[in-house]
């Protein structure tokens, strides 16, 4: 019984000896782990293992990798409702992975051919991925578009971090009306005036892009929207997609964004334009074409073209020449002859003798030898230079400047809003980059001869662009009523409710409008510019024509240049359109591009179905 006694306390002490042991062994672990965690965390420490990295890279691996699809911005569409902003295309986009994934399923090669490209090129790009990104040709800065017969191959390979998404491209080419619509672009200076709450708040980032230009620009604060599209994709520390959690599609669920905002513009006639004037070889000048109804732009061309995808902001190509205003020449006469006219200082009827020299100034007529003897009326539709430089030099200035003013010339005329604008609480003006012109640079206490018969045949300061140019006729065929040219009639939530309407709007003068006799005078005298004069090669165009011709010389890097202008209506009997054409810098004594181009311009239009 002792024995048996001795021998159970021995089996006791033997327990009390493990589980101390035990207990001493759990704690040297236990603390163990605690310096292990310490070292990863806080040591400068690199493992041995090569598919590793340091902890806190490790916990960074570990998280959501996003590509924006669509940020939400609203997006344009012409009067029938067709898109001239925003395209959905389908893209390839890749997410970090490791590169073990894409070399055990071999499908690698099968990529590459699918896309037609090198595979050691296809795996150098996949491999050099630290964040996602879209698949692009090379150069290409839009994503790749897939083909339907890539997307079919498509479907059947399966590749870790490869993904065939919709992608939302804003500019799709060929980009049509660009300088009307605009670009976005980076502006951190911009964004730190027009947006400081939303950068505080987070809600927008120093690189984010706004508008830069267009409508773009103008209408930016409402076209930002309220969030967009991303696909979000999940690893592991090591790169592993987490199956279960690796994609994710994150949009914004409000029915009312984003916004669509609907343009006076034809989109199919803009197009055809834009092709028409590429064809004969418009290199700097513009294009306008207003509704002679209510002087909306249906169409607006400048060229040279831009990129928006390769901005270069100190090139030409970024000016929009539609609104960008230069010297007229001989149009300005329409305005010289209105002015004359309702000071009473000449009639229809005054007799001129042209034989092509003033005498003084320097100044000629573009008709060697000059015209001989012949009326205003003639005068207008030859565009004599020496008959209205004799009526230049009786008028003042302030019945230039007044009766320019009348007939919307001399000041910004497109569409803004009276008061402040609902939807942003503060005034709009659409065309933001809208050039004024002008008549006179500065005027000196005494009378100055020169000035004043130069700018009779709108040389010297005179400065109008084409939107005036072409509003200016649909002044004249509303008898001395000016409009503001709207290229945009409504903004419309995403679900198609109405969010705001612009309407149509008219411009007043605080001198009045020009007489209905002037009117009529310069009509006619348009009519006479087709019928006999420096407009004859217009006749045989489809509609019946009328307008006024122009050259103004002027200087690019000290070289001798013309700017060419032809400006009307069409047709005659019941105008549908007014149509203002410049071709810029050409050189000395060529043939008047602008009348080809107007003519062209109105045939297009003629085939184009009424109502």
């Amino acid at each position: 019984m002792k024995d048996i006694v001795v021998i159970r306390k021995r089996r006791r002490e033997m327990m009390r000896r493990r589980i101390y042991y035990l207990g001493l062994a759990v704690t040297a672990i236990a603390l163990l782990q605690l310096v292990r965690l310490a070292w990863l965390q806080w040591l400068p420490h690199y493992p041995a293992a090569p598919a590793v990295h340091h902890y806190r890279d490790q916990s960074v691996n570990q998280r959501e990798r996003g590509l924006i699809l669509d940020t939400g911005r609203a997006d344009f569409v012409d009067r029938k409702g067709r898109a001239l902003t925003g395209e959905t295309v389908m893209v390839l986009a890749a997410f970090p992975v490791s590169n073990k994934l894409w070399a055990q399923t071999g499908g690698l090669d099968k990529l590459a051919a699918i896309l037609e490209t090198n595979p050691a090129t296809l795996f150098n790009w996949l491999s050099s991925l630290k964040e996602p990104g879209f698949y692009h040709e090379h150069g290409g800065k839009l994503p790749y578009r897939l083909s339907s017969k890539q997307l079919e191959q498509l479907v059947s390979l399966r590749l870790e971090g490869i993904r065939v998404l919709p992608y939302h491209v804003r500019y799709k080419p060929p980009y049509s009306a660009m300088h009307a619509i605009g670009y976005i672009s980076q502006h951190p200076e911009w964004l730190e005036t027009l947006y400081s709450s939303q950068l505080e708040q987070g809600k927008l980032k120093l690189n984010d892009r706004i508008g830069g230009a267009g409508l773009e620009k103008s209408l930016d604060l409402l076209l930002q929207g309220i969030g967009g599209v991303a696909v979000s994709h999940f690893t592991d520390g090591v790169n592993r997609p987490l199956h279960g959690l690796d994609m994710r599609l994150t949009r914004t669920d409000n029915p009312y964004y984003p916004l669509r905002v609907v343009t006076t513009l034809d989109l199919e006639l803009q197009k055809e334009l834009e092709m028409y004037v590429d064809k004969q070889g418009l290199k700097d000048g513009a294009v306008v074409v207003l509704d002679a109804n209510n002087a909306d732009i249906v169409a607006m061309v400048s060229r040279p073209a831009y990129d928006p995808y390769r901005l270069d902001a100190s090139g030409r190509e970024m000016i929009n020449h539609a609104i960008h205003a230069i010297a007229p020449g001989s149009v300005f006469k329409l305005v010289t002859e209105a002015a004359a006219l309702e000071a009473g200082q000449t009639s229809l009827d005054e007799v001129f003798h042209c034989n092509g020299e003033y005498g003084k100034y320097g100044l000629s007529c573009w008709k060697q030898g000059g015209h001989g003897t012949l009326t205003l009326r003639e005068a207008l539709a030859k565009s004599c230079n020496i008959a209205f430089a004799h009526i230049g030099e009786r008028l003042q200035y302030d019945q230039f400047m007044q009766t320019a003013d009348r007939l919307g010339l001399g000041k910004q005329i497109g569409w803004e809003s009276v008061e402040a604008f609902k939807p942003l609480g503060q005034p709009l003006r659409l065309l933001g980059e809208e050039e004024g012109g002008r008549l006179f640079a500065e005027l000196s206490k005494q009378r100055d001869g020169g000035l004043l018969a130069q700018t009779a045949i709108g040389q010297r300061d005179v400065a109008v662009s084409p939107l005036q140019a072409a509003n200016l006729i649909v002044t004249l065929l509303h008898n001395g009523q000016v409009r503001a040219p709207r290229i945009v009639s409504e903004i419309r939530y995403a679900n198609g409710h109405l969010m705001s309407s612009l309407p149509v709007r008219d411009l007043y003068s605080p001198y009045g409008k020009a007489a209905p006799a002037t009117i009529r005078a310069l009509l006619a005298g348009m009519e006479d510019v087709v019928a006999y004069g420096t407009g004859a090669s217009l006749q045989g165009a489809k509609w019946r024509l009328a307008g006024k011709s122009g050259t103004a010389q002027t200087l690019q890097s000290g070289k001798e240049r013309e700017h060419q202008w032809f400006v009307g209506y069409g047709p005659v009997q019941a105008p549908r359109y007014a149509v203002a054409v410049v071709a810029e810098n050409r050189l000395p004594g060529s043939r008047n591009q602008s009348t080809a181009l107007f003519r062209g311009v109105m045939d297009i239009l003629a085939g184009l179905p009424s109502g």
